[in-house]
């Protein structure tokens, strides 16, 4: 953690620089969007023509059918638009089907960004700029793709949010004493 104390702007208010750093805030989501064997009869018509072709032109679909995932990455599979099985595919070779079948990697690696640079109005009425960095990494792949449209903007906006919300009701002499606890008060 870094702070860096700026210019003085007029006489009542003062601007500060200050960096703060928040890890992973865990969300709760729900576990419905599992197929669970429901395809129903139309999507069974389709799913066995969908694998009649793919036996007819074997030499050539094979290259389009086999993925591969590596070890940090796993690969929510949807079929007919529903996920297929409880829990994610890979790492290693998976078997995807032309025409039903679709997936999305999701990376499990930690991601880190910057917060960029905001103006807080703390509870004593001076204006300080405040950054940050947060990092964070997905535990559940399927309930990051089902619940979610873009989990990296999505945790890029709910970290400012509780930045500026955190920041907002503590003053400038409590920011700059008690860096430390904020941090964690902001995890």
């Amino acid at each position: 953690m870094e702070m860096n104390e700026g210019s003085q702007g007029p006489a009542h208010k003062k601007e500060t620089k200050h960096e703060l750093v928040a890890c992973r805030t865990q969300l709760e989501w729900d576990d419905s969007y599992a197929m669970k064997g429901k395809l129903g009869v139309c999507g069974w018509i389709i799913l066995i023509i969908s694998a009649l072709f793919t036996a007819i032109t074997f030499p050539i679909s094979i290259w389009f059918c086999i993925k591969i995932i590596k070890e940090y990455e796993r690969a929510v599979v949807f079929r007919l638009g529903r996920i297929i099985s409880g829990k994610p595919k890979g790492p290693g070779l998976i078997f995807i089907l032309p025409c039903t079948d679709t997936f999305i990697k999701v990376d499990l690696r930690v991601v880190s960004f910057a917060i960029p640079p905001q103006e807080i109005l703390t509870k004593d009425s001076v204006t300080t700029t405040v950054d940050g960095v947060v990092y964070y990494k997905i535990e559940n792949a399927i309930k990051s793709v089902a619940n979610v449209n873009n989990v990296h903007l999505a945790t890029a906006q709910l970290a400012q949010t509780t930045l500026r919300n955190i920041l907002g009701t503590q003053t400038l002499s409590s920011i700059l004493s008690n860096r430390e606890e904020i941090a964690h008060n902001i995890q």
